[in-house]
C-alpha cells in the first residue's frame, strides 16, 4: 500500500491507469478481491487529491480504462471466429469500448471530488468523499447497465462473490454491492491511516454480509425434486455451423442426453444448439422427440426465422427478413410446447446498429448472418406440463448475455420456480465463461430462484437460490449434470423491489456524507 500511495503522489494518472487494470483481477476467473480494494483504496487517495474537477475525472476515467481494457481482454477472443473482419480488430475492440465504459468511473470520481468540494456543503469533507464516491460509483453504474441499451458486465459487486458477502445482493442488490465495495475499500484505507472508529464503520457492512454468507445454509433439494439433465457437448465456435459435423454433434448431444427413465426430466441444452428452424422442419422435432420419455421434456436453443419477398425476384421468392435467437421446450409427441425470445439482445453480436453506415466500411455482426436478430417481449415464466410431480412448474429464461441485467430477468407478476440461462460462452476464451457464471450467481442470490446454466464448451451449471454452485463442467470438456432441482427460495426484498433499493441506498449514502460535511471540525 505505501509503494502505490507513492506513486499516487508522484505520478497520478500512470498510477490511476495501473490501479485500475489491477482491480479487475479481483473478479473470476483470479478472484483476487484484496487486489481490488487495494487499488480502489489508492482511487479514493486520488480523488482527495486532485487539484481540480478535469483531474478528478482524468483520474476516474484512466482507473477506467484500465479496469476494462483488463476485465474485459476475453472480447478480441470473439474477433478470431469472425472472417469477414480483421482478427486483430478484436484488440481494438476491447480498448474501443473501455474508452467509452471508462466514462462511468470517470463522472463517479468527478461527481465525488465536486461533492466533497462543494461550497454549499460547509465544513469538513474528512470521511465523506468514500461515501460521495459509494453512490456516485451506484448511479454510474447503474447507468452503464442502462443507456445506450447498457452493457452490465462485470459489476464491482461481482467481486464479493469470493469472501460470500455477496449474499447482500438479496438486499441491494448488484449495484448497492457495488457500494459496499467501494465502502470497504475506503474502511481499509482509513484502517491503514490509523481512524479506528470510522474505518469500523465504513468496514461493517462487509463484515456484515460476509458472515451471514458463511452461516447461510444452503437450500436443501428435496428427494422429490424435478429431475434434471444438462448438457454440455463440448463443440467448439469453430466447428458449430460445419454442415459435415452436423450429424456428429446430433450423435453427442444425444448421447449426453441419456436413455428415457421412468420418472420423468427436464433436459436442458445450450444456445443456438441445433442448426434447425424447428417451427419449420417436422423431420427435427420428430429427431429431438425419439430421445425423450414420457413426461420428458427438452429446452433446446434453436432459431425462430422470418422471411419477407425479395423485390428483386421474378418469381417471388423470399428472402431473410430476420430472426428470434429462442429457446423452444420440445414434448415426447413431437409439439413444440412454448418458445422464449431473447429480448437484450448484444450490439455488434446479434445485429449490427447503424447497419447502413457501418456494413460499407467492413464492419459486421460477430454471429454469422445477413440479417440481424429481432428481439422478444421480455421476461416471461413459461408454464411447464404437470407430469414432473407437481400441478404446474414455471420456468424463466435468460438467454447468454440477458443474465447479465441485475433486476430484469424474472416476470415478477408471474414468478419462475428457476431460471434457465442457455448460453454460447465458446467465443470468449477462459476468462469470459467464468466472468458469465459469476453474474448468473448473483442472479440467484437477488432473486432468491435457482439456475440452470447449459453451454456449449463451459461453464455448463446447476445454481441453487443462494447462488452456491452446486454443479458445474470446467471448460473445455463434454458431460452432462444429473441432479434435482434446488429449490426456490421465498421472494427477497430485491426481488419485491427491485433496484428501488439501491436507489434508496444511494439516497442514504448522499445524506450520510452531507451530515459528515455539516458535522463539527
Amino acid at each position: 500500500m505505501r509503494a502505490l500511495l507513492a506513486m499516487v503522489a508522484a505520478r497520478p494518472k500512470l498510477a490511476a491507469l495501473l490501479a485500475g487494470f489491477a482491480s479487475a483481477t479481483g473478479f473470476a476467473p483470479l478472484d483476487l478481491w484484496p487486489v481490488t480494494l487495494a487499488c480502489l483504496a489508492a482511487l479514493i487517495v486520488l480523488i482527495e487529491r486532485a487539484p481540480d474537477r478535469r483531474a478528478a475525472f482524468t483520474r476516474g476515467w484512466l482507473f477506467g480504462v484500465g479496469h476494462f481494457t483488463c476485465g474485459l481482454n476475453w472480447i478480441a477472443h470473439a474477433f478470431t471466429f469472425q472472417d469477414s473482419m480483421p482478427h486483430w480488430f478484436g484488440y481494438g475492440a476491447v480498448v474501443l469500448l473501455s474508452l467509452y465504459l471508462a466514462a462511468f468511473p470517470g463522472f463517479a470520481t468527478l461527481g465525488a471530488w465536486w461533492l466533497s468540494k462543494n461550497p454549499a456543503l460547509p465544513r469538513r469533507r474528512e470521511h465523506a468523499t468514500p461515501l460521495f464516491l459509494a453512490a456516485a460509483w451506484l448511479a454510474t453504474e447503474y447507468l452503464r447497465a442502462t443507456l445506450f441499451t447498457g452493457f452490465a458486465w462485470n459489476p464491482l459487486g461481482a467481486v464479493l462473490l469470493a469472501p460470500r458477502a455477496a449474499i447482500g445482493a438479496t438486499v441491494i442488490g448488484t449495484y448497492g454491492l457495488g457500494a459496499v465495495t467501494i465502502l470497504t475499500a475506503a474502511g481499509c484505507l482509513l484502517a491503514w491511516r490509523r481512524q479506528a472508529r470510522p474505518a469500523i464503520a465504513l468496514l461493517l457492512p462487509f463484515f456484515c454480509f460476509s458472515l451471514w454468507g458463511l452461516l447461510s445454509p444452503a437450500p436443501i433439494t428435496p428427494p422429490g425434486a424435478p429431475r434434471v439433465r444438462v448438457v454440455q457437448p463440448n463443440i467448439g465456435q469453430d466447428e458449430k455451423y460445419s454442415a459435415a459435423l452436423e450429424q456428429a454433434h446430433f450423435r453427442t448431444l444425444a448421447a449426453l442426453s441419456g436413455t428415457p427413465r421412468p420418472a420423468p426430466r427436464l433436459i436442458f441444452w445450450p444456445e443456438a444448439a441445433i442448426p434447425a428452424y424447428l417451427d419449420m422442419e417436422p423431420d427435427w422435432r420428430a429427431r429431438l422427440a425419439g430421445l425423450l420419455g414420457p413426461g420428458d421434456l427438452l429446452m433446446t436453443g434453436a432459431t425462430k426465422v422470418y422471411f419477407k419477398p425479395d423485390p428483386d425476384s421474378p418469381v417471388g421468392e423470399q428472402k431473410l427478413a430476420g430472426a428470434n435467437n429462442s429457446l423452444f421446450i420440445v414434448t415426447p409427441d413431437a409439439r413444440l410446447l412454448t418458445r422464449y425470445d431473447k429480448a437484450h439482445l448484444v450490439p455488434y453480436g446479434e445485429y449490427l446498429p447503424m447497419r447502413s453506415i457501418l456494413q460499407p466500411i467492413g464492419l459486421s455482426r460477430l454471429v454469422p448472418g445477413d440479417a440481424d436478430f429481432w428481439p422478444g417481449p421480455g421476461p416471461q415464466s413459461l408454464t411447464l406440463p404437470a407430469t414432473l410431480g407437481r400441478t404446474e412448474l414455471k420456468m424463466g429464461v435468460q438467454i447468454c448475455y440477458e443474465i447479465i441485467f441485475s433486476g430484469h430477468v424474472i416476470d415478477a407478476a408471474n414468478r419462475p420456480a428457476f431460471l434457465f440461462n442457455p448460453s454460447n460462452d465458446a467465443w470468449f476464451g477462459s476468462w469470459g465463461p467464468v466472468q458469465h457464471l459469476a453474474q448468473a450467481r448473483l442472479r440467484a442470490i437477488e432473486e432468491g430462484v435457482p439456475i440452470i446454466r447449459s453451454t456449449p464448451t463451459g461453464v455448463s451449471a446447476i445454481i441453487d437460490a443462494r447462488g452456491h454452485v452446486v454443479h458445474a463442467l470446467g471448460l473445455n470438456r463434454a458431460g452432462f449434470l444429473d441432479s434435482g432441482l434446488p429449490p426456490a427460495l421465498p421472494p427477497t426484498l430485491f426481488a419485491r423491489l427491485g433496484n428501488w433499493v439501491p436507489g434508496l441506498l444511494m439516497l442514504i449514502l448522499l445524506g450520510a456524507a452531507i451530515a459528515i460535511r455539516r458535522g463539527k471540525s
